[in-house]
C-alpha cells in the first residue's frame, strides 16, 4: 500500500510456479514451495527504537518480525539480525542488549538466530529477516475473506499512540507497561487457533493500521469489510491521547491511501454523543486510532460464522490479549471498508 505499492507495480512480476505467495496482494510474507509437504515463508522487518530500554526494544522488534510468519500460518525456524548502529557515538553494550532481547523472542518462538548483518548508521535500527515453514495446503493469506464471514482481532490497538506519547513526554515510560506486554507477545497462539479452525483469511495489524490492513484484505478478496468501531479493543488511554492529537504520521497517510474506498457511517459514535458536535469529534478521533500504525499488532481473522464460536474458544484458551468480533465481511460495494 502507498509508495511501495506504486513502485512494485512498475517492476516485472516474478513468475515461478513454486512462488505460492508473492507481492500481488501485499501479504505479510512471501511463500515458496519446496515440495508437496513443505513451503518456506520469508519476511523481513526492522525499525528505530520505540522505547528507551534496549533489551525491550530488541524483544519488540523481533516479535514484530516473527508476526509475519504467524500471519501466514507458518512456524518460524531461523532468523538473521539486521542492525544499523552508531558505534562511534553509543557503547556496544547497548547493541548487545538489543540483540539479547531479539534472541529471547526468537528462542521463545522455537527458532534460532543464524547470523545477521550490521551497518554503521546515524540512528539505531534493528529487526530480523525470518524464515519459517508451512504446509502448502495450510497457508493463511489475506485474500480469502468471504461475504458472511465475521472478523476477529487478537490484540488491542494503541501501541503507536502510546509510544509516541512517551517520546513526546506526554506520559511516563512506566505507563507503557500494557503496550510493551502486547508488543512483545508472539502471535503463535492466535495463528495456531486460526489453523485449527480453518479461517478464510488472515493478516497482522502493523504499519497500515486496522483500516489499512482491512482495506488490503478487502481488495485481495474482492469484498467489503465492515468494522464495528465501538467494538474494537483499545489500550488504556489510547483514545484520550488521540483526542489530544497524539497519533503517528501513518494515521493520516493510511487514510489518504484508502481514500474514497473508506465509508464512515453516522452510527460510528457513542450512544450518548451529540450527533452534530461531540459525535463528529468522537468519530474523527476514533477513525484516527483505527488508521494508526501498530507495532507487533494482533491478527485480523476472517472466519465463517459457523466456526466463529470455536475460534473464540480457542483464542481464549491461548490467552490472546483480545478475542473479539470487530466486524463482518460483505459483498463488494462502492466502499472497500465501512466503519459503522
Amino acid at each position: 500500500m502507498g509508495a511501495t505499492a506504486q513502485v512494485l507495480r512498475s517492476l516485472p512480476r516474478s513468475v515461478d510456479p513454486n512462488l505460492l505467495v508473492g507481492t500481488d496482494h501485499f501479504d505479510d510474507a512471501g511463500v515458496y514451495k519446496l515440495d508437496a509437504s513443505t513451503a518456506i515463508v520469508s519476511t523481513v522487518d526492522f525499525f528505530p527504537p520505540l522505547v528507551d530500554d534496549p533489551y525491550t526494544f530488541g524483544r519488540i522488534a523481533a516479535a514484530n518480525a516473527l508476526s509475519d510468519i504467524y500471519a501466514m500460518g507458518g512456524r518460524p525456524i531461523c532468523a538473521l539480525n539486521i542492525v544499523g548502529f552508531p558505534d562511534r557515538e553509543l557503547p556496544l553494550e547497548i547493541l548487545g542488549e538489543i540483540l539479547r532481547g531479539g534472541a529471547e523472542r526468537v528462542q521463545a518462538a522455537g527458532a534460532v538466530v543464524a547470523g545477521g548483518h550490521s551497518v554503521r548508521d546515524a540512528e539505531v535500527k534493528f529487526g530480523l529477516a525470518v524464515t519459517g515453514i508451512v504446509h502448502p495446503d495450510r497457508i493463511l493469506t489475506n485474500a480469502g475473506a468471504k461475504p458472511g464471514d465475521v472478523l476477529m482481532l487478537t490484540k488491542p490497538l494503541g501501541s503507536g499512540i502510546l509510544t509516541s506519547a512517551a517520546k513526546a513526554g506526554k506520559i511516563a515510560e512506566s505507563d507503557l507497561a500494557e503496550a510493551i506486554a502486547v508488543m512483545i507477545d508472539l502471535n503463535a497462539g492466535a495463528s495456531e487457533a486460526a489453523l485449527a479452525v480453518g479461517v478464510n483469511a488472515c493478516t497482522d495489524i502493523t504499519g497500515f493500521g486496522l483500516i489499512g490492513h482491512a482495506y488490503e484484505m478487502a481488495q485481495a478478496g474482492g469484498v467489503s469489510i465492515e468494522i464495528d468501531a465501538l467494538r474494537v479493543p483499545l489500550m488504556q488511554n489510547a483514545l484520550e491521547l488521540a483526542a489530544q492529537g497524539v497519533l503517528t504520521r501513518a494515521s493520516k497517510s493510511n487514510l489518504e491511501c484508502v481514500g474514497s474506498n473508506l465509508e464512515i457511517l453516522a452510527s460510528c459514535a457513542p450512544v450518548d454523543a451529540d450527533v452534530t458536535n461531540a459525535g463528529d469529534a468522537f468519530r474523527q478521533v476514533l477513525i484516527g486510532v483505527l488508521a494508526d500504525a501498530q507495532t507487533s499488532g494482533g491478527l485480523l481473522l476472517s472466519v465463517s460464522e459457523d466456526r466463529a464460536d470455536r475460534l473464540l474458544e480457542l483464542l481464549r484458551s491461548h490467552n490472546t490479549f483480545a478475542h473479539v468480533i470487530v466486524g463482518r465481511v460483505r459483498t463488494r460495494s462502492d466502499a472497500a471498508v465501512m466503519i459503522v
